[in-house]
């Protein structure tokens, strides 16, 4: 019986460590008895749809090093998409147009490697095969920086991202701290509906530096005159403030501190902009002093310079993992990762029913944030400091990291984005 192929896909917001879990998928195929080739698909889920494949197993037959550079590549070789299926008991013709081409290709598994957003996509895959008796094991490899995804104790992504975040805080609290005049420097970190990047803001302090001295969540409601308050009392103590700041912090009625597009996109969520800038003229305005945001934006999810090894490595094992699941038979399931210990940190490799995953999203327990809502506990303390640990080996070439070239990205291309 001749071996099968796969489709592997990426989809929603790039991350450090994404590319480390395609490799993963690759090298597994690889070495695999069961599958042959390894087909990526451009854009996520649409380059199925308009038949824009890379043969990555070519790729990585001709290319010295190719998985090895991959791994440590930033973004999505890929490239993604925002595109969400229709419920396809309205329509169906995605399905029928993907399911053709799994047939067109032999495929024998599709994995895709995302977040929330894409973990919707494998469940409604998923429902459409086992609807129509499609042998085609479908399964979703866990990724992004926000860490919202239910049942995993992590995902890969936050880890690299947590680690820039904290360097970013240290190095600015070393510039701030230069200057001997009142100031209060505001830190804009990503985070919608989940406050777990903000968190690992607070990996930053150490023996000589105590910043950020507040932290802000969107799982606590945001009061503007507690916040004022707060800052007040941290420059009686010193003439410097840090203060990192989620960008999805609301208050108590649920509406957005910062200011927010007309649009949604696909998936409904809110489009933000500005949450530092408006708490910036804010405390300017209130108090008098000087103020200064940063919003850190794209830079937490690119800066593979500054990655951690211990997310890439568990990135890239979820990847081949998910290859030995396919081989046994499972699909319609999302890989997880359940801590077994702290000290010395490890994991274990599972798997979850996509049902309990796709449209949830995880939040910060509330009693790991102390009872003001403005600084974490111990215990995330503890759960976020493993998993920035590590440095993976990065060639340099003219002063400047070596990643593998997207020139299959730099064209025009018109997709449903």
């Amino acid at each position: 019986m001749s071996k099968k192929n796969v489709f592997v896909a990426q989809s929603g917001g790039p991350t450090v460590a994404i590319n480390a879990s395609l490799a993963g998928v690759l090298h597994a195929v690889i070495d695999n008895q069961e599958y042959d080739t390894v087909y990526g698909s451009q854009y996520g889920i649409l380059g199925i749809l308009k038949d824009q494949l890379l043969n990555l197993t070519e790729q990585a037959n001709t290319f010295p090093h190719f998985i090895d550079t991959l791994k440590i590549s930033p973004a999505m070789y890929l490239g993604s998409c925002r595109y969400k299926l229709p419920d396809y008991n309205e329509n169906s013709s995605d399905y029928e147009c993907i399911f053709k081409q799994f047939e067109t290709y032999n495929i024998g598994a599709f994995f895709y490697i995302g977040g929330n957003d894409s973990m919707d996509t494998v469940l409604k895959l998923s429902a459409y095969g086992k609807a129509h008796g499609s042998d085609v094991r479908i399964i979703g490899i866990p990724k992004t920086i926000d860490n919202d995804l239910c049942i995993t104790d992590h995902t890969p992504g936050y880890g690299s991202a947590a680690k820039f975040v904290a360097s970013s805080l240290l190095e600015i609290a070393h510039d701030t701290f230069i200057y001997s005049v009142k100031s209060v420097t505001i830190v804009e970190i990503m985070g919608r509906d989940a406050g777990w990047l903000t968190a690992a803001a607070a990996l930053a302090r150490n023996e000589y530096n105590s910043a950020p001295h507040l932290i802000y969540f969107p799982e606590v409601a945001f009061d503007t005159e507690q916040f004022v308050a707060d800052v007040a009392r941290e420059l009686e103590h010193r003439n410097n403030v840090i203060v990192a700041v989620s960008e999805g912090i609301k208050d108590k009625d649920g509406n957005y501190i910062s200011a927010t597009t007309a649009a949604n996109d696909q998936f409904g969520h809110s489009q933000l902009s500005g949450t530092g800038k408006c708490l910036e003229h804010f405390i300017k305005d209130r108090l008098g002093v000087k103020v200064r945001s940063i919003e850190l934006n794209v830079l937490q999810r690119c800066a593979a310079h500054i990655s951690s090894l211990t997310d890439i490595e568990e990135a890239f094992s979820l990847g081949e993992q998910a290859v030995s699941y396919a081989t046994e038979g499972l699909s319609e399931c999302m890989l997880t990762m359940q801590r077994t210990s702290n000290d010395p940190y490890t994991i274990t490799i599972q798997t979850a029913d996509i049902n309990g995953i796709a449209n949830e999203a995880k939040s910060i327990p509330r009693e790991w944030i102390n009872e003001a809502g403005n600084d974490i506990m111990p215990a995330l303390y503890e759960y976020m400091a493993p998993l920035i640990i590590g440095e993976p080996t990065i060639e340099y070439k003219n002063g400047l990291p070596v990643y593998l070239p997207v020139y299959h990205l730099n064209v025009a291309n018109s997709s449903k984005n």
